[in-house]
């Protein structure tokens, strides 16, 4: 069963990673801790780097939409289930929790020391900082709320 999870910033995202990589957790959706830190290092490094031109193109016509109304879902951790990802941020299978945590966290510091302009995101469009840090954070918050603590910990 999914749990409940809010977080406010990417540190915290950064926390409950790091928890449920030392105490162990149970899997109740599709992807495992370091398949999730994976996917969320890669939409974070397209917001820094770029998106590709198509997927502002395919995101422009619904963007008001989206913006209105999923994006205010998101940022409460309310998601709306079963958006499909693009397949450039599917992870593989074979990943490592210890390495892909890793990795998310250089890419958080990266995104959290950079004073470079960010790309708007191809559903949302341009936020501030911030809000792309919220955003973030709720992003994580809703893939982690698919992995739960082993029972050994409760």
């Amino acid at each position: 069963m999914r749990r409940e999870l809010i977080l406010n910033n990417l540190d915290e995202a950064l926390t409950e990673c790091h928890q449920l990589l030392e105490i162990g957790y149970r899997v109740h959706g599709n992807w495992t801790l370091a398949q999730i830190c994976n996917h969320i290092r890669l939409t974070m490094e397209a917001n820094m780097q770029g998106y590709p031109k198509w997927m502002s193109i395919v995101g422009w016509p619904l963007r008001p939409f989206l913006r209105r109304f999923a994006l205010p879902r998101l940022l409460e951790c309310r998601p709306i289930n079963g958006m499909k990802t693009a397949g450039m941020f599917v992870p593989v299978d074979n990943l490592e929790d210890q390495v892909e945590l890793e990795l998310l966290e250089q890419c958080v510091r990266e995104f959290q020391h950079s004073t470079e302009p960010l790309h708007p995101h191809p559903g949302f469009g341009k936020m501030p900082r911030e809000e792309f840090n919220r955003f973030h954070a709720a992003h994580a918050a809703h893939h982690l709320s698919f992995l739960s603590p082993s029972q050994a910990s409760m």
